[in-house]
C-alpha cells in the first residue's frame, strides 16, 4: 500500500547540531549550505522518518541569514506540497527569530519569490547585509524586518544606537 504524501502528515521541528540530516538533503539537492561551524539553527520537515525539507540559519548579532529551504517530495506528490513544506519551514524560522531577538532576516530568493513575499520579505540591496553575513553564494537578496522595524539605512543605524544605549 502506498503511503500518502499529503502535507498534513509532515511533522516539523527544530534541528540541532550536528546538522547531518539537513546537510545531506542540501547535498542531495545540489544546494549551497553554509559552513557547518556557522550554522546556528535549523528546521526540518519529516514525512515519517524521512527528512523531506530543511532550512538552515546563521546569525550575526540581531540579524540572520537563512539557507534553503530545500524540499524533496515524492514524484507523485502534487507540486503544491513542496511549496507548503517550504512555507512551514520558513514560518518556524521566523517564529524562532522573533523569540530570539533577531529583528532582520536575510535570504537568497532561489526562485521562491511567492513564499518570501507571502511572509513579508522584500528585495533589498546587498549593502543592507551585515558584514558577518556577506559572501554567501546566490544571486539577489531578500530581507524581512520583525516588529516595528523599518527599512532604511538611517532607521537601521538609529535602531542599532538605541539598542547599544540600552545595554549600557
Amino acid at each position: 500500500m502506498a503511503r500518502s504524501s499529503a502535507p498534513s502528515q509532515i511533522s516539523y521541528g527544530p534541528l540541532t547540531a550536528p546538522w547531518t540530516h539537513a546537510l545531506e538533503l542540501f547535498r542531495f539537492a545540489g544546494a549551497a549550505a553554509p559552513p557547518t561551524e556557522q550554522i546556528g539553527s535549523g528546521w526540518v520537515g519529516r514525512d515519517g522518518e524521512r527528512v523531506c525539507g530543511a532550512l538552515l540559519g546563521e546569525r550575526d548579532g540581531s540579524s540572520a541569514m537563512l539557507h534553503g529551504p530545500v524540499v524533496v517530495t515524492p514524484p507523485d506528490a502534487p507540486p503544491e506540497t513542496a511549496l507548503e513544506v517550504a512555507a512551514e519551514l520558513l514560518a518556524n524560522a521566523l517564529r524562532h527569530a522573533e523569540e530570539n531577538g533577531i529583528d532582520t532576516v536575510f535570504t537568497r530568493p532561489q526562485g521562491l519569490d511567492k513564499i518570501w513575499v507571502r511572509y513579508g520579505f522584500i528585495p533589498i540591496p546587498e549593502a543592507e547585509l551585515p558584514k558577518g553575513l556577506r559572501g554567501r553564494p546566490g544571486v539577489g537578496l531578500y530581507g524581512w524586518r520583525g516588529g516595528t522595524a523599518l527599512w532604511s539605512a538611517a532607521g537601521r543605524n538609529a535602531a542599532a544606537r538605541v539598542r547599544a544605549g540600552a545595554r549600557r
